[in-house]
């Protein structure tokens, strides 16, 4: 795992562009503190820079990497699985190896199929290739979306960083807020592709590769699963295929030369890896879990029977609310605002797991991929509504419902229940935004001073993310087509940037077999009965791994893996609540009205309502602001008073 920048057009010397590419690999130490590296070329050609963190043969693939044969340049973040088969048939045809580094297989394979190259790697990736015969810089990113890559036209030229501070650290890149990306950010609580919150700067989409050229830029797709494809299966069959997958899966992702362990949740994904994992090795793995003392919020007992079970080497940490001290830190390595809040349990297991191993496995994406999160359910009550007849729909009214009282807890039954009905008459995908949302319209409309709703009036609607993937996944029951969605949107927008940023921050490397994308493409044409079964999620993983998860695990009902940050915003955070957000700096930065601001405090510390997500969204954005756009981002915010 590693931090790869660089750019191509621009009109430095050798010198200042090897400056140059030092000064934005250094914002990344984080993600490759084991070695460096600089390549440049002439004035107008390209320079590359690299941070690596060594994981396969660490005595060899030093970047940048290149060919003098063929002239070709690599920088490389992330991990080729299948780089041993790959370098066996690159050599059948007469490429000869000086390492036995998957970096230098993804040259060699670059030289003989170029930007096809992606189609045949089975990992996850963001790297760049410099051609300097052509003069063509080809950008590309994994599958999935687990590996990041930034980027920015400056005059006729690209730039390109893992991370926007190495961005920044170009010359000519302003830091001027993106008031569509600031909007989105409040709907979906991170910043969707390929927006970021600066104009100008760009994200590359999952699955996609660029190639700049002669001033040119152009962006493609090159991956999608088959929406669409629905392949019939028995249970058995089915079953039998996603356990042999995933173990195959699990198996490539423990290709290691340093030390290795798991994510251990208590859930049922992580618990999966953890069984694969330990049936795959002859040592005991290395787990990790993170408590609370809130015992909503725990699931280490669940934890500890699979550790207990396959006699891991177990490792438990619990978070207390006093959590200041990495708020900071979690605005600085995001480097956009970032407001789940479930980003400071990752950040701490992933704090934990790096004092002992280099490399961890976790199980993100069975949600996803099986249909396993409780919204789910939502949907398909919502879709046995849809065929009521009309005289059976009018209990269901939102006039009827709009003034029940329900509990001030964000989570609560009953609050569930009269959000899902308040949203019943609406369509289904809007409906479904509704549930995810923040922020939903009308919120912003009331939260923002009259200059941001100006500068919004002519944009698409914040709903066009959501709405665009549900199109794209066209052909299927609405459940499948919403698990399709996430896997577009919230998957590599939240939950990988989440666990990628969270990590590398403490030069971990995190891989998870739920993410092969055979597995994806498995998964995608199971029929929905074989995923959901009545209202309960998973049904398949839960057969096909019975024999190998403690049934405690595979009956309990899903936690998720979040902070009581409602409970901590009425208590020990409520006075740093209000210092930050009722600040003269923070109102007057014109997005919001001061009133609405003060008015959702009110409410959530007054226990009038809920609003633990969308204050936690505010102050993820203030934190931001003080980080990238008040000063020079030199490093993290330290204590509360320079927080504040």
């Amino acid at each position: 795992m590693c931090g790869i920048c660089g750019f191509a057009g621009a009109d430095f010397d050798r010198e200042e562009s090897r400056d140059l590419a030092l000064r934005m690999a250094s914002t990344m130490v984080h993600r490759g503190p084991d070695d460096s590296g600089v390549w440049v070329a002439g004035p107008g050609g390209a320079a590359l820079g690299h941070r690596r963190l060594s994981i396969i043969d660490v005595a060899g693939g030093h970047q940048p990497m290149a060919s003098e044969e063929s002239g070709l340049v690599l920088v490389y973040n992330g991990e080729t699985y299948n780089f041993r088969q790959l370098r066996r048939e690159l050599e059948a045809k007469g490429h000869t190896f000086r390492t036995h580094s998957d970096t230098e297989v993804v040259l060699h394979l670059y030289e003989e199929e170029g930007p096809a190259c992606v189609e045949r790697m089975r990992g996850m990736f963001a790297f760049a290739v410099w051609d300097g015969r052509r003069r063509r810089l080809f950008l590309a990113r994994d599958r999935l979306g687990q590996k990041p890559l930034f980027y920015a036209r400056v005059g006729g030229g690209l730039v390109f960083s893992s991370e926007l501070k190495g961005l920044l650290a170009f010359p000519g890149i302003e830091r001027r807020v993106d008031p569509v990306a600031l909007d989105r950010y409040l709907t979906y609580q991170y910043v969707p592709h390929p927006l970021t919150m600066f104009e100008g700067v760009r994200k590359v989409p999952p699955a996609h590769r660029a190639t700049w050229e002669g001033g040119r830029f152009s962006l493609e797709r090159y991956w999608e699963p088959d929406w669409a494809a629905q392949v019939p299966a028995g249970e058995r069959e089915a079953s039998g295929r996603i356990r042999e997958l995933l173990a195959e899966a699990t198996e490539m992702r423990m290709i290691s030369d340093v030390p290795l362990g798991a994510f251990l949740s208590g859930g049922m994904d992580s618990s999966i890896t953890v069984a694969l994992m330990a049936r795959a090795s002859d040592k005991p793995v290395k787990t990790f879990s993170i408590g609370f003392r809130e015992r909503k919020f725990d699931e280490t007992d669940y934890a500890r029977l699979v550790a207990e079970r396959y006699g891991t080497d177990h490792t438990e940490f619990t978070v207390e609310p006093q959590c200041l001290e990495v708020l900071g830190k979690l605005a600085w390595h995001y480097d956009e605002p970032f407001a789940d809040s479930s980003a400071i349990p990752t950040w701490y297991v992933s704090k934990m797991t790096a004092s002992k191993v280099k490399v961890a496995l976790s199980g993100d994406a069975g949600d996803e991929n099986f249909a396993g999160y409780p919204r789910y359910r939502a949907v398909r009550l919502a879709h046995l509504y849809d065929r009521f007849p009309r005289l059976m729909k009018s209990f269901f009214s939102p006039r009827l419902w709009r003034h029940l009282p329900v509990s001030v807890e964000q989570k609560s039954i009953r609050r569930r229940a009269k959000k899902l009905v308040m949203a019943l008459n609406l369509p289904p995908e809007e409906r479904y935004l509704t549930w995810i949302a923040i922020f939903d319209e009308a919120r912003k409309k009331a939260l923002y001073a009259g200059g941001m709703s100006e500068r919004l009036a002519d944009e698409p609607a914040a709903a066009e993310f959501v709405l665009g993937a549900y199109r794209r996944a066209g052909g299927r029951d609405f459940l499948s087509r919403t698990t399709f969605v996430d896997l577009q949107t919230y998957l590599p927008c939240d939950l990988l940037t989440k666990v990628d940023v969270a990590s590398m921050a403490h030069s971990l490397e995190v891989r998870s077999p739920f993410l092969d994308h055979r597995v994806v493409e498995a998964a995608v044409a199971l029929p929905i009965e074989l995923k959901m079964r009545r209202l309960s999620g998973k049904y398949l993983l839960k057969r096909a791994f019975a024999d190998l998860v403690p049934r405690e695990v595979i009956t309990r009902p899903k936690m998720g893996f979040g902070v009581p940050i409602s409970r901590w915003f009425r208590g020990e955070l409520s006075s740093f609540l209000r210092h930050l957000l009722i600040d003269e700096r923070s109102l007057s930065r014109g997005h919001f009205r001061p009133a609405a601001v003060r008015e959702l405090i009110d409410e959530h510390t007054g226990g009038v309502f809920d609003h633990g997500y969308r204050l936690w969204s505010l102050v993820m954005l203030e934190l931001w602001h003080r980080t990238f756009v008040d000063r020079e981002p030199q490093g993290p915010l330290g204590g509360l008073e320079e927080l504040l």
